[in-house]
């Protein structure tokens, strides 16, 4: 849900006023800042702290406006695109270095599968096993490696292929991108750190139910001895 709201709805409205309702680059990037601005601003009244997707966004829709006031040169334009998804990576592999990874917003639902057992699990985990922390920064890491490495390729393509390839290409290299990141983040962080929330799950709930069977006895042994003073007087 984070991801949907922080990114998808977005990138998704730029898109589709673009594209499907013909605006410009100037008026679609200022509108589709809307939620993420909104969502800035409504985190810092709330909690008073930064959604830090939400602001990310807003950051590259505000780099957005100020590349799209360069044209002219056709591959210049297509670079362009380029610069808004190197602000994206470079973001996000600065705030590995941070306690919050960026893409930790969109892996913890995911991990947790949003259960209070499982944000409990999460948080006992991210306090006392660096294991979890390295995979946790390791994911937001493989994410913006993958996007500042398509934004290079890009970039490299701009100047050394033919404009129409290019034109297509782009596309196919985000999408490549974003699947190789799914892919090798899944597989080497946000599965493992499934699987540690699960194990953290069932060994708390199993810690529970030992409590429970020890304290069951105890309770009876000392109603029988209050029984037998009962008696003896």
């Amino acid at each position: 849900m984070p991801l949907i709201v922080d990114v998808g709805i977005p990138l998704a409205s730029y898109y589709l006023l673009s594209d499907g309702f013909g605006m410009s680059t100037v008026a679609a990037l200022g509108w589709s800042s809307v939620v993420p601005a909104l969502r800035t601003v409504w985190g810092l009244v709330r909690s008073r702290s930064v959604n830090g997707l939400a602001l990310l966004i807003l950051i590259v829709n505000v780099v957005g406006l100020a590349l799209s006031t360069v044209a002219g040169d056709p591959r210049l334009m297509l670079a362009k695109d380029s610069g808004v998804s190197s602000v994206v990576g470079i973001a996000i592999l600065l705030s590995v270095r941070t306690k919050r990874p960026l893409m930790t917003a969109g892996l913890k639902p995911w991990v947790t599968k949003g259960s209070a057992a499982g944000n409990t699990a999460w948080d006992r985990l991210l306090d006392g096993s660096e294991r979890f922390r390295r995979a946790e920064r390791r994911f937001s890491a493989i994410w913006g490696t993958a996007l500042l490495t398509e934004c290079v390729l890009k970039v490299i393509g701009a100047y050394t292929l033919p404009v129409h390839t290019m034109v297509w290409l782009g596309t196919v290299l985000t999408i490549v991108a974003i699947l190789l990141a799914m892919f090798i983040a899944g597989g080497s962080s946000a599965d493992p750190m499934e699987k540690m929330v699960k194990a953290e799950i069932e060994r708390t709930a199993g810690a529970g139910e030992g409590e429970a069977e020890t304290a069951a006895p105890a309770a009876a042994d000392a109603a029988a001895a209050t029984a037998a003073v009962g008696a003896g007087s």
